[in-house]
């Protein structure tokens, strides 16, 4: 999953990079947009993990692939699959395929949303070391952040009031980097289907993409979401947007105004290679033993059960606020 480094924010560099939006007006501004429905969020979670893990050159890969396509399909999207064959870190070839999904393309200017949607092969983080050579299922890295997307993309497709249109891009071989037991550090064995989307990326003539906003691990129990720190170096002013939409939501408790860690994931290339100011919904649990990602991070319980549907709720929600607020 998206963790390729975390770093503990320091009190030296927190007072560097202090939020700006610490203290801004506490009022309450009214919700906008459709009511977004955990219930169905959830349910397009558990439509993925059905296919179980969805590592690279499974089965059940591509046929969660097809299965996602189809659901976008469905809500009134366009769909493009960008394939490709990858390299992993091991010289594996990946036989990768990046989902992008729009809606309401015509309208000048888009906001894109964002998630890595494949499985890790490994559970190299499990308590249990005879589980690290075993499959995740990855229902909250992974499956949540597709699963969100979705259901805006549901919400969305029968809607005439929102003013931009949006991009829905599913990135492939996320989670495919070296796997703790190796003992060595490689920040580019992460993110390859955004790397090699982000290099190919191609500015449309036609519409302007104003941000981009990654969903990672959006769905887990007791999650909160601190403004991440490569996310306020990028694009701060987005941050900022995005935790005055949840606190306007209603949901500034999933959303605290404090800096988390320091993560490498597909909001990276976005930013360097394709130029699109992108940030990161990363949960962060610093008082964690197992990892500040959470318990179930890249172990054999990051399933269904451990899933909650009012963390997708307070996601979902706030996401709707940024996209209705939008002019």
């Amino acid at each position: 999953m998206a963790l390729i480094a975390v770093m503990a924010c320091t009190s030296a560099s927190c007072n560097k990079n202090k939020p700006s939006t610490g203290e801004v007006s506490t009022t309450k501004a009214q919700p906008v947009g459709p009511d977004f429905n955990a219930d169905s969020a959830f349910a397009f979670c558990q439509a993925q993990c059905d296919f179980g893990p969805r590592t690279m050159n499974s089965d059940a890969h591509e046929k969660c692939a097809a299965w996602i396509a189809n659901a976008f399909r469905q809500y009134g999207c366009t769909v493009d699959l960008q394939k490709a064959t990858l390299r992993g870190f091991d010289a594996t070839p990946l036989q990768s395929t990046n989902i992008i999904a729009s809606i309401h393309s015509e309208r000048p200017y888009h906001v894109m949303l964002c998630a890595h949607w494949d499985s890790r092969p490994w559970a190299d983080n499990d308590p249990d070391s005879t589980n690290w050579r075993k499959p995740v299922m990855a229902a909250n890295d992974g499956a949540s952040g597709v699963a969100v997307m979705l259901e805006i993309a549901r919400l969305l497709q029968n809607d005439t009031t929102l003013k931009v249109g949006v991009d829905f891009v599913c990135f492939d071989a996320e989670d495919w980097g070296v796997p703790q037991w190796m003992r060595i550090s490689s920040e580019d064995s992460w993110a390859l289907g955004a790397q090699y989307w982000a290099n190919n990326y191609q500015k449309p003539s036609t519409y302007t993409t104003l941000y981009g906003i990654l969903l990672d691990m959006v769905g887990g129990q007791q999650a909160q979401f601190y403004q991440e720190r490569m996310s306020m170096d990028f694009a701060p002013s987005v941050v900022d947007k995005v935790w005055k939409a949840a606190r306007d939501a209603g949901y500034s408790d999933y959303f605290p105004f404090k800096l988390g860690g320091q993560i490498t994931d597909d909001h990276v290339p976005v930013n360097q290679k394709a130029g699109i100011p992108t940030i990161d919904i990363i949960p962060y649990y610093p008082n964690c033993l197992e990892s500040t990602f959470g318990p179930t991070w890249h172990t054999v319980v990051d399933d269904m059960a451990h899933l909650d549907k009012n963390t997708l709720k307070a996601v979902g929600q706030t996401l709707i606020q940024v996209l209705f607020t939008e002019e």
